[in-house]
């Protein structure tokens, strides 16, 4: 894939501005704006443990449904997202990027501690002058004490 630097709208070069996208999804789960999530996600389909989900509505509702909101409004959760590898095709404007991701939270009575780690692979589209998401794919591959993070811990550990 070809790593020329097209600028988006606001004149940010391609890599930087999937890096941004990438950013932000952490920063919406780590908040809880599971509404924003649902916009930053809008023309995406999202894929977790359970059934690819697609669209504003679907996403918001999955993380309303999966994820314990406490009495902060947060899950009180840091998301690292490290190791990003990001191929950008200027002539058809596509993106793809590998990540690896660590969730971290603490709460009273739990001290800071990992929680999860896993892999992102996510694709990218340039469309009306800007970069969005057009599949995120998570993959969690250890986890942790989760029972302060999602309504229904997984079954296998």
């Amino acid at each position: 894939m070809s790593t020329s630097t097209r600028m988006t709208d606001d004149q940010v070069p391609s890599h930087r501005a999937i890096e941004n996208l990438i950013a932000r999804y952490a920063e919406l789960v780590d908040d809880g704006d599971f509404a924003g999530l649902g916009v930053l996600l809008a023309d995406a389909t999202f894929t977790g443990s359970g059934e690819p989900v697609r669209g504003r509505e679907a996403i918001e509702k999955l993380f309303r449904d999966t994820l314990i909101v406490h009495a902060d409004g947060t899950p009180r959760t840091q998301h690292v997202t490290t190791n990003v590898a990001i191929e950008v095709d200027e002539l058809t404007g596509t993106a793809v990027s590998r990540s690896y991701v660590t969730v971290l939270q603490a709460l009273p009575g739990l001290p800071l501690q990992p929680i999860a780690a896993g892999r992102y692979h996510d694709r990218f589209q340039h469309r009306e002058g800007r970069w969005c998401f057009v599949e995120r794919r998570v993959r969690i591959t250890l986890v942790g004490e989760v029972s302060h993070h999602l309504r229904q811990a997984p079954a296998n550990r």
